[in-house]
């Protein structure tokens, strides 16, 4: 071979691209190798004009849309919003339930982070009872509350005191109510990334603290989160930089309601569990993680759902990315958007569309030397899928 044409193939200019030299036969093409593919395929569904960071999302089978905005400070004016057609956001129900109160821990909102539709489109928030984002949860403060959309009211609370800690950051819900049972399951991610799962029994109100202390509840060690190109880490004072933090995040519920999958918010692992051991009493917290399956790669996440095919969908923040893990364990991206900053909550409404909140995390004051790098509005995206919710 000539030097030029060693000096092409350098250049990538093969196959079909190259030019034959005089004197030499051109070659057949080679095969090619795709080395990069944009996965594309998202759109934008609306933007929310939120007054903080919108890590959570739900939209009502009636197509109410509904962000909920964890009071990371105290500067937070509202933690759960209503979505309006213009993209404003109000506070939800009212601006006095979102006033944080320890005299009245069970009639307040301090800091939710997710809240889910069931079954009967009835909106269920998560609040993890912290009024600044950090410290010891206000004394019944940390709850599931039961709001109807006909009226806008409170129907009911359930107080998760049982199952929470001094520690405890509640991260994500997910409420299963169907064949004359009603349970939810809640992941707590640990503000020092000992995480757990709780499991409550809607019916009677009670709580179960599992997996606490189990390696696939814990923030992982030796892990660092790259998100638009850069390391996300934390610098408090005159301290040195130090990773991210998280234990169990993301959650998701298989079609049948038998199993549960979860990840920690800091870790590549996918892992499931059997919902009926976790709030079985006659299952010892050795019998629920002698249960536990670790599923693999999965690559670093938030958000997790699944739809009717029991596909796992991945929030994937350092790839701008919706991935997808099958049944058989193969995962994919199969969709990427710049516009998919800190990929985290899914939502499928009934029309088979997948949505997705770009929640900018990464780009808050803590991890920017004390500078606010968030642009609202904030993009809610979308795609298409061919299956129903979960």
């Amino acid at each position: 071979m000539t030097l030029a044409r060693r000096d092409l193939l350098a250049a990538g200019l093969t196959g079909a691209a190259a030019l034959s030299l005089p004197g030499e036969a051109a070659a057949a093409p080679p095969p090619e190798v795709v080395t990069r593919r944009a996965a594309g395929g998202l759109e934008l569904a609306f933007t929310a004009n939120a007054p903080s960071t919108p890590t959570g999302l739900a939209i009502s089978a009636g197509g109410r849309r509904f962000v909920m905005m964890p009071r990371f400070d105290a500067k937070v004016p509202f933690t759960l919003g209503e979505v309006l057609t213009d993209g404003a956001v109000r506070p939800y129900p009212d601006m006095a339930t979102n006033q944080p109160d320890p005299e009245q821990p069970q009639a307040r909102l301090f800091h939710v982070p997710n809240g889910v539709f069931d079954r009967d489109d009835t909106l269920w928030c998560l609040d993890a009872g912290l009024p600044d984002g950090s410290g010891p949860p206000v004394k019944g403060g940390a709850k599931l509350v039961q709001i109807d959309l006909a009226d806008n009211r409170i129907r009911r609370v359930v107080p998760l005191e049982a199952g929470i800690t001094s520690t405890s950051s509640l991260n994500d819900l997910r409420v299963d109510i169907r064949g004359g049972y009603a349970r939810a399951y809640i992941t707590d991610q640990g503000q020092d990334g000992e995480g757990a799962i709780l499991a409550v029994d809607l019916a009677s109100g009670r709580v179960v603290r599992r997996l606490a202390g189990h390696a696939s509840t814990k923030s992982q060690k030796g892990l660092l989160k790259i998100v638009e190109d850069r390391a996300v880490v934390q610098r408090k004072g005159e301290g040195p930089p130090r990773p991210v933090q998280g234990g169990a995040n993301g959650i998701a519920l298989s079609p049948d309601g038998r199993r549960l999958y979860y990840a920690p918010l800091i870790g590549r692992r996918l892992y499931a569990v059997e919902t009926a051991a976790l709030l079985d009493p006659e299952t010892s917290d050795a019998g629920v993680a002698a249960g536990v399956t670790d599923l693999g790669e999965k690559g670093m996440t938030g958000g997790l759902t699944t739809d009717s095919k029991d596909r796992v969908y991945l929030a994937m923040q350092e790839f701008n990315a919706v991935g997808r893990r099958d049944p058989d364990g193969t995962v994919e991206i199969i969709a990427s958007d710049p516009r998919l900053i800190w990929a985290d909550t899914f939502w499928i409404t009934p029309d088979r569309w997948l949505h997705i909140s770009s929640a900018q995390v990464n780009r808050r004051p803590e991890y920017n030397g004390g500078e606010d790098l968030q642009k609202p509005p904030y993009a809610v995206l979308r795609m298409r899928i061919d299956a129903d919710p979960a």
